[in-house]
């Protein structure tokens, strides 16, 4: 049932401002309020919106296919870190399990964020900060160099992503051509209504097909323009099992 909904809701947005727009051309031609003929100029526009949709979506879709993979490398960070916790055989239990424990609310300050939609930076670099104090306190216990390294590279790729998640989510992509994009889709959907037909069918059906197809892809770049929106009825949105799953893993 979730993924159906998450199929077709955006289609069924699309289909709702459809039915509306054929409702009112059925209106305007009941009035004969037609009066636009179809010509080069008009076929020009609507090639014109689709480019412009086409040039927003490529640039979105990049962004999408690289957020794709952040769950994964993060999940596998935290992971990495987590198992070099058992690589200090001298060191007192003690700081071992607090190093284990620092690394666990990671993890859940990391999924509380997702799951609020939120992205704060300052509780997540609060809780690194204590990770590095703990590689700080392991330094101090003669741990091998190598391994105080590779726990050093893994908190900044996790840094590195936790920054490259926040910009993500907080800039859109190009926000003058979703401007232009939006008044250029207005102006095709008013001349669609108003366009001189012969039949109202066929009038009907040039309206749905046009008007479907440009909104529901527009519709799609906006949900995809931030992949990290859990729980807010979206339906472009990265899968995050991995990182849900690691919740079980470290508990055990």
């Amino acid at each position: 049932m979730k993924m159906l909904k998450r199929k077709w809701q955006l289609l069924i947005k699309s289909f709702c401002l459809v039915l509306i727009l054929i409702i009112a051309r059925v209106i305007i031609d009941y009035y004969n309020l037609d009066v636009i003929t179809i010509n080069s100029i008009t076929s020009a526009l609507v090639t014109g919106v689709i480019f412009t949709i086409a040039v927003i979506f490529t640039g979105t879709l990049t962004d999408y296919k690289e957020s794709e993979k952040i769950p994964s490398e993060l999940a596998a960070s935290i992971k990495s870190l987590y198992l070099d916790s058992y690589m200090f055989p001298t060191v007192k239990q003690e700081v071992i399990d607090q190093f284990k424990s620092h690394i666990r609310n990671l993890h859940k300050e990391v999924v509380s964020n997702f799951r609020l939609n939120t992205w704060d930076l300052t509780s997540l670099n609060d809780v690194t900060q204590e990770i590095n104090r703990d590689i700080s306190t392991l330094s101090l216990e003669n741990v091998a160099p190598p391994i105080l390294v590779k726990m050093r590279n893994e908190l900044t790729t996790i840094d590195r992503t936790f920054n490259r998640i926040k910009q993500i989510k907080d800039t859109d992509f190009i926000p003058a051509a979703y401007a232009i994009s939006e008044m250029a889709i207005t102006f095709v959907i008013l001349i669609l209504l108003f366009i001189k037909s012969d039949s109202l069918i066929e009038s009907v059906l040039l309206i749905a097909a046009i008007t479907a197809m440009i909104t529901g892809l527009f519709f799609l770049i906006k949900d995809m323009d931030d992949p990290f929106e859990i729980g807010v009825g979206s339906s472009a949105d990265v899968d995050l099992f991995l990182l849900f799953d690691l919740d079980q893993y470290l508990k055990d």
